[in-house]
């Protein structure tokens, strides 16, 4: 058979009322466009088949039974309506469920949050729209995630369990594939299916058929598969697997959407709290902005969550009666939203154009259409709680003060458990970030072999803890520590099954990295396998105390670390600067006594008399109490991982003093590394430690890009000796600012030790930092906002255009300054470009006749861009320029 005759067998095959585009026709048959398109461009020639006049072309045969002049809007056509950039994506969706007889087999990829299963449930109901399965057609959902490490549990969810096939295994059990019987099976996070779940379900798209675990009655079904992935299909999946798959289509993340996208989605959101609320929702125009321009990471999922978070906050600050009504102000925003604002340079005019400046507030009200499609079904589980929580304090007696106090604890709580246990996926993504691909695919490696050999379901806490302990394991071989474990022998004795798997584990570690690793590390393995493990109490573990100076540091270590290991263990105890060491200590004396360990306690402190604390408590207390200073985060999830595997106080301190060897060395920086990011240097006389406890105040105080910006310690035991590393350094890299505990002779700003341990320059130190940030970033602001002129080249010209005149004049000009003259100069020619008027200056002749010198090199200087942009100065405008240079 011809492409020809193919292609036009297909059309009437396919028989859409719509008529059909080049495009789908081109998936469907798997042919390149160009040839379908000249194919069809015949046909349409020879009469066979007619085509629309509109855009796209659309092809159809005159006789068939459905005119295609008839127009059907579906679900899948309204979000597109108002989500152009799910135009692609909602074609080729329609084309796989109209390819008959049943529909083809489909891949959507996309990042976590971006509306994958949303957009699934929609291509389920555009088939019962166009009539291809019926109105009570079944749409199953299965998350392979969850049994990604146990591929005998994943295969007999999917195919059923013929009774008797193992303990357990009381009755035949009706898998999903028949469950999705005429209906769609969605396969969710399909990377997680292990090879042998990969291999199982392609065998199913090959034939249609399959056996039930343990039977060998051959069985059919009609589901269609419908699979989705966060990865990379090349990597993550068997190319056996993906070769089954003849649609692949991708869902384009939140970054990736239009303004006009973004701002429908949050409006549709805010409405579908209001009709959760019965009542009016009130949003301030900078609200929107923020929303509009804050870094949301999560996608669809984490904005539609955040949306939820300040409706339910701005809720229950109305039934306090702390509002008259559901309003919400950019002033109530958490922080990671609030920082949008901070984009208003770059995005002013992109805000006026979408919610205009003469809007304070914007109003949802329930009776407002919702045209979006909810990402999920949902109840009003968190407005319930807050009216449900509010009249038992009010019942207490509480005042409204302390009520709002409470609640807004609780709703915090509340998301932050939606988002760990909607987050799993995630959570293992953060962790690959920390571990490495390779070592993660180790541990993957080690996990399934375990699940295989036990029948253990790896949860998330469980998976993370062992991950840290592999990646710790691998450090300590490749750094030649090898380990003791005292209870080998018991071990081994106690739990042979455990030990012997552990052993193998082991070996797929050693294989891994090629190294020897000795049978004292399989019995630390063992632990992991052991029911015990999860079981535990932890009444008698070693507690793990963080105690570092400022309001809030070791809160948000902690917070990082039980949330990482998924265990509200670790305790925090921030060390204000304005409180004195005793009051610490008394409050850690209140910690110990509360709940007091015959195990002992390990506290992690950064400096100072913080160090102190552990003999004094093993003196006064008569518990056991060790200390490690200089921490970082990295010591406190060793520390807290250890401890909640129950080992000892002297061990845990032991292993945690080890891992300062894996951290690379830090004092001294290789010059050629990362040459373009700025340094920030930290120095002190007195050797590293003053030097890296600095870094570590400023890495938990400033807020910056660590793709711009570099703390650097440098260890400066001679003055003299410091200032040729300096000089060095100054050769290879841009040096913002220098903190030191002694004077330093040095055109480059710098700040004393004393004043940033005080916090009293903090305010001065992120301001530079946060000139700079702006300085680097301009190329693309003008590159956003100048439509007329290439904005990064503009920029470049710009910049050395003001170094000739301040270089010819003998001045210097601070960055914030140099930042107001770029964007004025760059704006200015790019309005001379188009030929603006320019505005007179008031006091021009005045201006120029006192600044005769500085009006020369202005009007000297200019001439190179005078004849690049084909423009002309005026005197107006070099009044201008004579301002800024002057400030």
């Amino acid at each position: 058979m011809n492409n020809k005759t193919l292609i036009y067998n297909k059309l009437q095959e396919l028989n859409d009322p719509n008529g059909v585009n080049t495009q789908t026709l081109a998936n469907i048959l798997g042919m390149s466009r160009s040839n379908v398109s000249n194919e069809l461009n015949k046909l349409y020639k020879e009469g066979k088949i007619k085509k629309t006049s509109g855009r796209p072309v659309l092809f159809y045969i005159e006789n068939a039974s459905i005119s295609p002049t008839k127009t059907v809007t579906t679900q899948l056509d309204e979000l597109v309506k108002y989500n152009t950039s799910l135009k692609d994506a909602r074609d080729q969706a329609k084309a796989a469920i109209l390819y008959p007889p049943k529909g083809l087999a489909t891949l959507i990829l996309g990042d976590t949050g971006v509306g994958k299963s949303m957009f699934v449930s929609l291509m389920h109901s555009y088939a019962i729209e166009m009539g291809v399965i019926p109105e009570d057609a079944p749409f199953i959902v299965f998350n392979c995630a969850d049994y990604s490490n146990n591929p005998q549990l994943l295969v007999s969810q999917l195919f059923g369990v013929k009774k008797g096939t193992y303990t357990g295994a009381e009755s035949d059990r009706v898998g999903l594939i028949e469950k999705a019987d005429d209906g769609i099976l969605f396969l969710d996070e399909v990377h997680r299916l292990p090879p042998e779940g990969q291999e199982a379900l392609f065998t199913y798209l090959d034939t249609n058929t399959f056996r039930r675990m343990g039977d060998s009655e051959l069985r059919s079904t009609n589901a269609l598969i419908i699979t989705a992935t966060t990865e990379d299909p090349n990597s993550a999946l068997l190319q056996t697997f993906t070769r089954r798959i003849p649609m692949m289509f991708r869902i384009p993340s939140l970054k990736e959407r239009t303004f006009d996208e973004r701002l429908y989605l949050i409006k549709n959101f805010f409405k579908q709290e209001s009709i959760k609320l019965s009542r009016d929702i009130y949003v301030s125009c900078n609200t929107i902005r923020a929303l509009l321009s804050y870094e949301c990471k999560g996608n669809i999922g984490q904005l539609k969550s955040d949306i939820q978070l300040i409706c339910a906050k701005a809720y229950s600050e109305f039934l306090t009666n702390l509002r008259q009504d559901v309003r919400i102000s950019s002033r109530s925003l958490p922080t990671h939203i609030r920082e949008g604002l901070l984009k208003e340079k770059e995005h002013r005019m992109i805000w006026n154009k979408l919610t205009g400046e003469e809007v304070e507030y914007f109003r949802f009200a329930p009776n407002m259409k919702t045209d979006i499609p909810a990402i999920e079904e949902e109840d009003n589980h968190i407005y319930s709680f807050i009216e449900n929580k509010l009249a038992q304090l009010q019942a207490k007696g509480i005042s409204e003060v302390n009520i709002d106090q409470v609640l807004a604890k609780d709703i915090m709580a509340h998301f932050q458990k939606y988002l760990i246990l909607e987050d799993e996926e995630a959570n293992k993504s953060e962790i690959k970030n920390l571990l490495g691909e390779d070592t993660m695919a180790c541990v993957d490696k080690v996990v399934s072999f375990i699940s295989s050999k036990l029948d253990k379901d790896f949860n998330s806490n469980l998976y993370t803890a062992l991950a840290l302990h592999i990646d710790t394991l691998i450090k300590r071989i490749r750094n030649k520590k090898n380990i003791i474990n005292p209870q080998l022998l018991n071990i081994r004795a106690s739990y042979p099954k455990e030990y012997k798997i552990a052993l193998e584990a082991k070996n797929i570690i050693s294989e891994y990295i090629k190294e020897k690793i000795s049978d004292d590390e399989a019995g630390y393995l063992t632990i992991f396998l052991l029911p015990e493990y999860v079981q535990t109490t932890k009444k008698d573990h070693v507690k793990i105390i963080v105690i570092v100076h400022g309001s809030s540091t070791a809160t948000s270590m902690v917070n990082v670390v039980n949330g990482l290991l998924g265990e509200d263990y670790a305790i925090a105890l921030d060390a204000p600067l304005d409180e004195s060491p005793s009051k610490v200590y008394e409050k850690l004396k209140k910690i110990i006594l509360e709940d007091k360990h015959a195990t002992g306690y390990l506290l992690l402190v950064d400096m100072g008399s913080l160090t102190t604390f552990s003999e004094m408590i093993e003196e006064e207390l008569k518990t056991p109490c060790k200390s490690i200073s200089l921490v970082s985060t990295l010591h406190v999830i060793e520390a807290t991982r250890k401890a909640l595997l129950g080992t000892p106080l002297d061990y845990i301190y032991n292993d945690v003093l080890q891992v300062q060897s894996y951290i690379s060395d830090r004092i001294s920086p290789d010059p050629t590394v990362e040459k373009r990011k700025i340094a920030i240097i930290t120095t002190c006389l007195t050797g590293e430690g003053g030097s890296i406890a600095i870094k570590n105040i400023l890495n938990n105080q400033l807020k910056y890009d660590k793709s711009l910006f570099e703390i650097i310690p440098i260890n400066s035991l001679d003055q003299h000796e410091f200032m040729k590393t300096l000089s060095k350094m100054q050769l290879e890299r841009e040096i913002l600012f220098i903190v030191s505990s002694f004077p330093i002779n040095t055109s480059i700003k710098h700040f004393s030790m004393h004043d940033v341990i005080s916090m009293s320059v903090l305010d001065e130190l992120q301001e530079i930092i946060d000139v700079k940030t702006t300085l680097i970033r301009l190329p693309m602001v003008l590159k956003e906002n100048i439509q007329n002129l290439d904005g990064e080249k503009l920029y470049e010209d710009v910049h050395e255009y003001i170094d000739n005149v301040l270089q010819k004049t003998n001045t210097k000009l601070g960055d914030s300054n140099i930042i107001g003259l770029i964007l004025h100069l760059a704006f200015m020619i790019s309005r001379l470009k188009d030929h603006e008027v320019t505005l007179n200056h008031p006091n021009k002749p005045e201006v120029i006749t006192s600044n005769e010198k500085l009006y020369k090199i202005i009007k000297k200087e200019f001439f190179f861009l005078g004849e690049k942009y084909d423009i002309s100065l005026s005197d107006n405008e070099i009044c201008y320029l004579i301002e800024y240079f002057k400030e």
